[in-house]
């Protein structure tokens, strides 16, 4: 990347500005504390004020909002688990870039995790950088979902930070709704099957549970004497509402 082997802490001001340009100078800080690192030596080089281009403005911007949003997002749930920590590298690490700047993505996105700023502000900058690119935002936003995911489970912060970063990026309901699909069970089917809401306790759910059991069982079905037709529906019916109830269950760790 062009703009990178400009990078010094002069050059931050004029190459970006707000929550970004923050980010990056506090990343850039903390490179320079450690010496010993090949990014810190290659920023303390003198070398005179560079000129950055659009291209290299947005590209730029492209890659610190990117690992800021991902920091952010990481943490919105109030916890950072290692599988989240480790889709990070692994992202990261299987980027084309060397390794000065895959240092300098793991401080932003450190940086930004622990930062005043809101997930919303970056999304902005992201966004006016690539607003005519509506594909890489589209392929920014699967790995938002990649993220979320990596720990089994779909935190209200994290769906509220997401829902709120479409807008930003104008991607359609549909468009959010099929890359949900991808990486989530549909829980609102699940609780239709079991005759609840989201909203239901979870008592109310095992005890709706226990009641399509009896209902729905096999063996109960065959008592009734009832069309061999209907004992393959009731049958099959039996292990959507097993399904469900395991799903849920997971869900809500009960």
């Amino acid at each position: 990347m062009g703009w990178f082997g400009k990078l010094t802490f002069g050059s931050l001001g004029l190459l970006l500005g707000g929550p970004l340009g923050a980010i990056a100078g506090a990343a850039l800080g903390h490179a320079l504390v450690d010496k010993k690192t090949d990014f810190a030596r290659q920023t303390t080089r003198a070398i005179p004020e560079p000129q950055f281009g659009y291209a290299e403005r947005t590209q730029a911007a492209f890659f610190i909002s990117l690992f800021s949003i991902l920091g952010k997002l990481s943490k919105i749930d109030g916890v950072v688990t290692k599988d989240e920590i480790s889709i990070v590298q692994d992202f990261i690490n299987g980027l084309p870039i060397d390794e000065t700047e895959k240092q300098f993505a793991r401080q932003v996105f450190n940086e930004a995790k622990n930062s005043t700023y809101l997930i919303d502000d970056f999304a902005i900058q992201l966004y006016q950088a690539v607003k005519n690119q509506p594909t890489l935002l589209i392929s920014y936003f699967d790995l938002l979902f990649r993220i979320v995911a990596a720990d089994g489970t779909f935190h209200p912060a994290e769906e509220s930070a997401l829902k709120r970063v479409k807008e930003i990026f104008n991607i359609s309901d549909n468009q959010y709704e099929d890359l949900k699909a991808v990486y989530f069970d549909d829980l609102d089917k699940y609780y239709k099957i079991l005759n609840c809401t989201p909203e239901s306790t979870s008592e109310e759910i095992k005890s709706s549970y226990k009641k399509l059991v009896k209902d729905f069982h096999p063996d109960v079905i065959i008592s009734k004497g009832l069309p061999e037709e209907f004992i393959e529906f009731a049958s099959g019916r039996f292990r959507e509402i097993q399904e469900s109830y395991e799903k849920i269950r997971q869900e809500r760790n009960f």
